[in-house]
């Protein structure tokens, strides 16, 4: 048999009907299977085994908003640096040794340990990771957690 090169649409230009039949074929919903995605456990089942496996069925759960906490986070290079605004906006306070800051008033729940730290900080907060810890302790400051980890 011989390979088309052309489209169909190409070469039929001309007739009334494009090799379509008579009247109105190769119109409707008809021709297709149906509207939009009808026949996925019928006709269509093949199709939906090959390229959506997962179509069909519950997969995993989703947990309660009021169980998942949203981490809110500021790395300590972050915070080093604006530091001196926030004892400006008396956010923060010059306490012995250091420069106290509660993290929870300003609305973050974790800190990070991106950044260098320069002062000595006294950081309030939630959560905070090793590096973040290592980081405070090595420039005079302390990390009090919360949520008494």
């Amino acid at each position: 048999m011989v390979v088309r090169r052309g489209k169909k649409s190409r070469y039929m230009r001309g007739s009334r009907t494009h090799g379509w039949g008579r009247v109105a074929q190769h119109r409707r919903s008809g021709r297709k299977g149906g509207r939009g995605n009808v026949g996925h456990c019928k006709h269509r089942w093949s199709w939906v085994v090959s390229y959506a496996p997962n179509w069909y069925g519950k997969h995993g759960f989703t947990r309660h908003p009021s169980l998942v906490t949203s981490w809110r986070l500021i790395n300590v290079g972050q915070l080093d640096e604006i530091i001196d605004e926030l004892v400006k906006k008396k956010l923060a306070e010059y306490s012995n040794g250091g420069i106290k800051v509660d993290l929870t008033l300003m609305g973050f729940n974790k800190l990070g340990g991106g950044g260098r730290v320069t002062k000595p900080i006294i950081v309030h907060v939630y959560s905070a990771t090793k590096k973040a810890k290592q980081k405070i302790e090595e420039a005079g400051g302390k990390v009090i957690l919360l949520s008494g980890e």
